[in-house]
């Protein structure tokens, strides 16, 4: 009869001239936790997983990366006002302060048509995200930028921000 390959563990206690009990095989599998039979490439599938390890999607975008959508529900009449100052100051101000420009829209049909603002935000983690806007909203620039574009009324009645991550099938972004 041919003997059976002997276990890592079974060989270090015989090196060791450590003595196992007798047992039948049905009552020693029954007496390991599962997990004790699992191939070792399956133990790393079952270890915790570890605090946000940035990882390279297929579209080069990485885990950790927090898009935010914006829309921007202007006051009556000042959509155009709010628009210009987008153009002419915000997106720059935005990649100042690490807040990467995505994409602008205005809505084309009713009720939201010529009143609302959507747009997407990038930035690289969660946290960056309160970093970014706090620096952006504290910039002198931004303030006197603001000041003066609201010189005649405020040019936005609400803001709704949705904070979003990319899921593993989308496409990658340009």
């Amino acid at each position: 009869m041919t003997p059976l390959p002997v276990s890592p563990l079974v060989a270090e206690a015989r090196k060791n001239s450590v003595t196992i009990p007798a047992m039948k095989r049905r009552s020693l599998l029954q007496s390991l936790p599962a997990a004790a039979l699992l191939p070792a490439s399956a133990w790393a599938s079952l270890q915790p997983e570890k605090a946000e390890q940035p990882q390279k999607d297929s579209g080069g975008q990485t885990s950790t990366t927090v898009y935010e959508l914006r829309i921007y529900h202007a006051a009556e009449g000042k959509l155009d006002d709010l628009l210009r100052r987008f153009r002419e100051h915000t997106t720059k101000l935005f990649e100042r302060h690490g807040i990467k420009n995505v994409a602008y829209w205005t809505p084309l049909d009713e009720p939201l048509k010529g009143k609302t603002l959507v747009y997407m935000l990038e930035h690289p983690s969660r946290d960056a995200v309160t970093a970014n806007w706090k620096a952006f909203r504290e910039d002198p620039e931004w303030v006197s930028v603001k000041d003066k574009s609201e010189a005649n009324g405020k040019l936005v009645d609400k803001v709704d921000s949705t904070f979003l991550a990319m899921t593993d099938f989308s496409p990658p972004l340009r």
